[in-house]
């Protein structure tokens, strides 16, 4: 059975369309690895001529990366001693105790004596 040539056309027609759709769908499947490579953008467009570039893949721009943060440890804090108007005596080292006529009282009890310290050799207590 012989088919017209109208027919025969339109059946050439349609298979070229389908050849040229799973031309198509096959070049894409074969491409989703190489879009991976661009974080999944796909690019369309139309162009006529040669491209812009000289090479075949458009050029790479490289992601901005804000700079980094870099702490430093604080100095250590400062101490400065403030020599006041007299030090005060050795704790009892030399076998001697220190008397303040001022306040009437030794040291340590009182850590300061503006009038100066006396040197007083160590007497027993009355009665003990």
């Amino acid at each position: 059975m012989r088919l017209s040539n109208e027919t025969e056309g339109a059946i050439m027609n349609r298979m070229k369309a389908a050849l040229t759709l799973s031309a198509v769908l096959l070049g894409a499947t074969a491409s989703a690895p190489a879009l991976a490579w661009h974080h999944g953008r796909v690019h369309f467009g139309v162009f006529i001529g040669a491209p812009f570039y000289p090479w075949y893949y458009p050029p790479y721009y490289y992601p901005y990366y804000p700079p980094a943060v870099v702490a430093a440890p604080a100095a250590p804090p400062t101490y400065i001693e403030q020599g006041g108007a007299q030090a005060a005596p050795a704790q009892q080292s030399q076998g001697y105790w220190y008397y303040c006529a001022e306040s009437k009282t030794y040291y340590p009890y009182v850590k300061e004596c503006p009038a100066g310290w006396q040197r007083v050799t160590p007497q027993p207590a009355p009665g003990g």
